[in-house]
């Protein structure tokens, strides 16, 4: 009797193994059938990017890990002066062009996954803190339209409309702010909005006039903290300090801009092109060949560096221990490395015939250089400042890198 329950155990135990020896090779393959991914979603996003091809309407997707190009994107409309921003997930690439398309690409399928004709003239867009809305800023008509990140539709139309009159006005430095909140400048309009999203139903509006003359252009600080509008029509910038929106605007370097000596400006630096290292602002002098100097904490000019050209973008390397600088025609073959412990320029390169832009790997190792005459994009080691390759690319302009694009306004 002892004996009985052992030998009904071993039964068991050997009807079980034999269950498990056939039942192990289906559930291996079921396994398999339901969790092996399609083949364009074997790859992850964190390294890819895209390039602009601002004559044909295309853009080259690349890889940074490796350095090649993966791709090309046709049928992208005028992209003259296009950017772009990506999805949360870093799956979608939103593309501005300047003939009112708005383009959602596919990083992984390299395909257009939608596309609207929004206006008829537009210079740029944002996408929201929590990565469901893209809104888009326009020249014609003058105004702000937001729409659902995954379909395209129309959310919000928000004209801009400045004076009892119902003039509207260009949209310039549209930024997303903390918060659901879209910044930006009207041109015409001397005015600043702030458009709070946080219920897409009841989109709320929040309005700062007599900002400064022209206002051309705008950033947000990497915290969200500060948007900074460029005046094109006086010196100066105007500040709106979003921490506390209601101390209004505060005019700060009131001798930012031109000057007295009026200097024949060849292009107007990018303010979103400004590098925010250790506790300075970098800023592009306007029309003249220096780069300013700004303490943060006080918004004060303490120092300004001489440099080749009129600077357009000056940019932090990710760890803000360098400063590069490309410049305006007919000096723009250069960049400049200024170096930020000491404030004094360290090197100059030469890339070639008109160096548009110029983009950062996410931990600064490398640095890509739009060539647009001799259509190629250079890549740099920043530590040996050696070229290490080179990618044939039709008149490159803009390069925006996945992993570099979840700071705030970018």
């Amino acid at each position: 009797m002892a004996d009985r329950p052992i030998t009904q155990g071993h039964t068991r135990m050997k009807l079980n193994s034999a269950y498990l020896l056939l039942i192990l090779p289906l559930t291996l393959l079921v396994t398999a059938c339901t969790t092996v991914p399609d083949a364009s979603s074997q790859r992850a996003t964190g390294d890819l990017g895209i390039i602009i091809e601002r004559a044909i309407g295309r853009v080259a997707l690349v890889e940074t890990s490796t350095n090649t190009k993966l791709a090309d994107i046709d049928g992208l409309g005028d992209l003259s002066h296009a950017s772009a921003v990506y999805s949360r997930d870093e799956r979608y690439a939103y593309v501005f062009g300047r003939d009112g398309g708005l383009s959602k690409l596919d990083m992984l399928t390299a395909r257009i996954d939608n596309r609207v004709i929004q206006s008829g003239n537009s210079i740029g867009g944002a996408i929201s803190q929590d990565g469901s809305l893209v809104a888009v800023s326009n020249y014609e008509p003058g105004g702000v339209k937001v729409f659902n990140a995954h379909t395209l539709e129309l959310v919000a139309d928000i004209p801009a409309i400045y004076d009892e009159r119902g003039s509207q006005s260009k949209v310039v430095g549209l930024v997303d702010a903390p918060g659901q909140r879209f910044v930006f400048s009207l041109y015409e309009g001397n005015q600043i909005w702030v458009l709070n999203m946080s219920n897409p139903a009841k989109p709320v509006v929040t309005k700062y006039r007599d900002v400064g003359l022209a206002p051309y252009d705008g950033l947000i600080t990497p915290d969200g903290r500060y948007y900074i509008a460029g005046l094109y029509g006086e010196d100066g910038l105007a500040l709106l300090d979003l921490w506390h929106p209601e101390k209004g605007i505060k005019h700060i370097l009131s001798d930012y801009g031109r000057g007295q000596e009026k200097m024949p400006v060849y292009k107007m630096p990018h303010l979103e092109g400004w590098a925010m290292a250790g506790d300075y602002a970098f800023i592009p002098a306007v029309g003249r060949y220096e780069v300013l100097v700004v303490d943060t904490s006080t918004w004060q000019q303490v120092g300004r560096i001489p440099v080749h050209g009129q600077p357009v973008f000056v940019m932090g390397r990710p760890d803000g221990r360098q400063v590069w600088v490309n410049f305006a025609f007919p000096r723009n073959d250069t960049l400049q490395l200024i170096d930020v412990a000491s404030l004094k320029l360290e090197h100059t390169l030469k890339p070639g015939k008109a160096v548009l832009h110029m983009e950062f790997t996410p931990r600064g190792e490398h640095v890509w250089v739009s060539v647009r005459d001799d259509d190629i994009v250079k890549i740099f080691d920043t530590a040996s400042l050696e070229q290490i390759a080179e990618i044939p690319v039709d008149k490159p302009s803009g390069i925006f890198f996945t992993a570099r694009a979840h700071r705030i306004g970018l």
